[in-house]
């Protein structure tokens, strides 16, 4: 059977005994599962006594599916060894852990998984890896925020299916891994920014990014960022910004509310919903418009939009 790892890790401003307190409590996930975010009304269960060996977690719903955790060993401030079992969409086993090292005056905490898949889903470990990856940095950022400021500022709001554009767009092309999209988009307004004022271009209609394309296998974005342009808006031909457009159509829409290192969130959401619904997605692209921007507000104001554009 085709065997996978996978590994992602943050660090926590806290020591790591309380780390592994939180971790180890499975009382705790439904605050922090990256999962359950797409489905809040799946039925979860948790044994009575939730933070030791032989303690269970499980799961059942219409989109996240079915499973079960397990506890099979906890060393405090050190380590948490589960079982994973997947009953639906398919049955496998997975070995998932928790490392923790004291760094600094915080702890890293590192979340493991070791899994296999059927042989005849062989094609499909690459795509795991990258969207089990994301799942499990979405996961990490919201538990390191619950651990150090007591709650997680984000909300996810699902809005559905409405009618959007024409929208027109000129940006900076760009692509990066999954990891450093932040970084990366930073560089991209800032490009954007200054090629506007070289054209006398406005930038008041809104920010914006486009994913073109992702590369699955590669777990890399390609994307263009800047800014909502009118549609007789002309650009120079020596400009290094390229535009996008966006016929009226229908598209899925996905507000998220909150810091942009929970915006994958709202993104897991969408495609999880779009996915289970079997909407038929265009290609086109997908996008994000930015409804305010740091320093205007308050992180925790932040609103993002959300699109899907679907076919008819």
């Amino acid at each position: 059977m085709p065997k996978y790892q996978i590994e992602k890790s943050i660090v926590i401003q806290s020591d790591p005994q309380h780390v592994f307190e939180v971790v180890s409590d499975y009382k705790t996930w439904t605050t922090w599962s990256p999962w359950l975010i797409a489905e809040p009304t799946a039925k979860v269960t948790v044994t009575e006594d939730s933070a030791s060996v032989g303690s269970r977690y499980a799961w059942q719903g219409d989109i996240t599916g079915q499973g079960e955790l397990e506890h099979k060993q906890l060393k405090p401030a050190a380590l948490v060894e589960d079982e994973l079992r997947f009953i639906k969409p398919f049955k496998t086993v997975c070995k998932t852990s928790f490392h923790l090292n004291r760094e600094g005056s915080g702890t890293r905490l590192i979340w493991k998984m070791d899994g296999s898949m059927p042989w005849f889903l062989f094609w499909m470990v690459p795509m795991m890896k990258t969207f089990i990856g994301m799942d499990f940095q979405r996961g990490l950022n919201m538990l390191k925020d619950l651990i150090e400021i007591g709650n997680v500022p984000a909300k996810t709001i699902v809005h559905g299916t409405q009618n959007v554009g024409p929208i027109r767009m000129a940006g900076i092309v760009s692509s990066c891994r999954v990891d450093d999209v932040g970084s990366s988009m930073d560089q991209a307004f800032e490009q954007a920014s200054i090629e506007f004022r070289k054209a006398a271009l406005p930038i008041d209609h809104g920010m914006i990014s486009v994913y073109t394309k992702f590369r699955m296998n590669e777990g890399i974005f390609e994307y263009i960022s800047g800014f909502i342009i009118s549609e007789n808006s002309t650009i120079p031909d020596s400009s290094r910004l390229k535009t996008w457009t966006l016929p009226a159509c229908s598209a899925f829409r996905v507000e998220q509310i909150g810091p942009y290192r929970h915006l994958g969130n709202g993104w897991s959401v969408a495609n999880q919903i779009c996915r289970y619904k079997k909407m038929k997605q265009q290609r086109t692209g997908t996008f994000e418009i930015y409804r305010n921007v740091p320093g205007d507000v308050p992180d925790h104001e932040l609103k993002t939009d959300i699109y899907l554009p679907l076919r008819k």
